[in-house]
């Protein structure tokens, strides 16, 4: 590979030998001695050598701006590839490299234009990965269906039959597995399509007292069946509205309940509040914490569901979970 000359040593041997004969040429001004000629016996000739050495210190301030300003034209031009363009796309663009001036800040150029290739072949060969893996989930959610049918049908039939107190618990435990594996392939399927950008999104202002006390009215049957006490402190006269999407907020709230149901059963307790004034929504448990494990406690889909509906409805949720029981608190996200 051919090999460029250095800017910067270039700039320092110029500047380095201008600062060797510039004390030279003074000491023999000084002295009376001329490098060319016998000493000056005048006063022109002595003017002269003075306007040859601020000549000599305008070329050298001269050069040394020249070579500064480039410096900085070229390093301004590399900051400004570097920047995050504001079209939409993550990665910077590559910049055009001159090869005649692989110098310094050239090699720099181009080692930046080296990683961002690797960087755009990284992001595409992610980008097909990412399209490849939601395509498989979509198509295992639907395909799956199909057998949970058949053996939801089959334990129906084998519900009807004369069965012993033990094969009826098996045919409970058949037909909770198949809720339950249908469950997750909905969050499965949902999940995939909010990260795509496919999931129909409707924001509009929603009076969020009313959509809570429609929430807990619809679990309200499914807690006192499981003996959970039941506590909704929500106001009468006053309300706030936020502008999201009502069924993607019936969504948050029923997984929220949902996961109370599943795995904060030993505290048998559920509260929701609602702080018009401060504009928060609570919804609070005694379970055993986050910390805990379950027997039901899966991949946490519907947290993960949760947070991202909420986030693109500009809410946000504050977690706090202890051994006495965890509580959720949704309030429009901080800017």
């Amino acid at each position: 590979m051919k090999r460029f000359g250095s800017f910067f040593r270039r700039y320092l041997l110029f500047h380095f030998l201008v600062l060797i004969f510039l004390p030279l040429l003074a000491i023999f001004m000084v002295a009376g001695v001329s490098p060319s000629e016998g000493s000056p016996g005048t006063l022109y000739e002595y003017r002269s050598m003075v306007v040859l050495i601020g000549l000599i210190f305008a070329v050298f301030i001269c050069i040394s701006w020249i070579f500064f300003y480039r410096l900085r034209r070229r390093l301004i031009r590399l900051q400004k590839a570097m920047a995050v363009p504001a079209d939409g796309d993550r990665l910077p663009r590559p910049m055009p490299v001159r090869p005649a001036r692989l110098d310094e800040i050239g090699q720099l150029e181009a080692s930046f234009n080296r990683m961002v290739l690797q960087l755009e072949d990284s992001r595409r060969r992610e980008l097909e990965e990412e399209s490849l893996r939601r395509r498989l989930i979509a198509n295992l959610s639907h395909d799956l269906r199909t057998p949970l049918t058949v053996i939801r049908g089959h334990a129906s039939r084998l519900a009807k039959e004369p069965l012993g107190p033990e094969g009826r618990d098996s045919l409970g435990a058949i037909d909770h597995t198949i809720t339950r594996v249908g469950e997750l392939m909905d969050d499965l399927l949902a999940y995939t399509l909010l990260t795509s950008g496919k999931y129909p999104y409707h924001p509009v202002p929603t009076d969020i007292v009313r959509l809570a006390r429609a929430s807990i009215a619809s679990w309200y049957p499914a807690f006192e069946q499981a003996g959970f006490h039941i506590e909704a402190n929500l106001p009468m006269q006053t309300t706030f509205s936020w502008e999201v999407d009502p069924q993607w907020m019936t969504r948050v709230l029923d997984n929220l309940f949902q996961n109370i149901l599943r795995h904060a059963g030993t505290g048998q307790y559920v509260g929701i509040a609602v702080n018009a004034e401060l504009q928060r929504l609570t919804i609070a448990d005694r379970g055993p914490g986050l910390d805990e494990p379950s027997d039901d406690r899966g991949a946490g889909i519907g947290l993960a569901i949760t947070t991202h509906m909420l986030k693109e409805m500009k809410l946000q949720a504050d977690f706090v979970s202890d051994e006495t029981g965890t509580s959720v608190t949704i309030c429009q996200a901080k800017n």
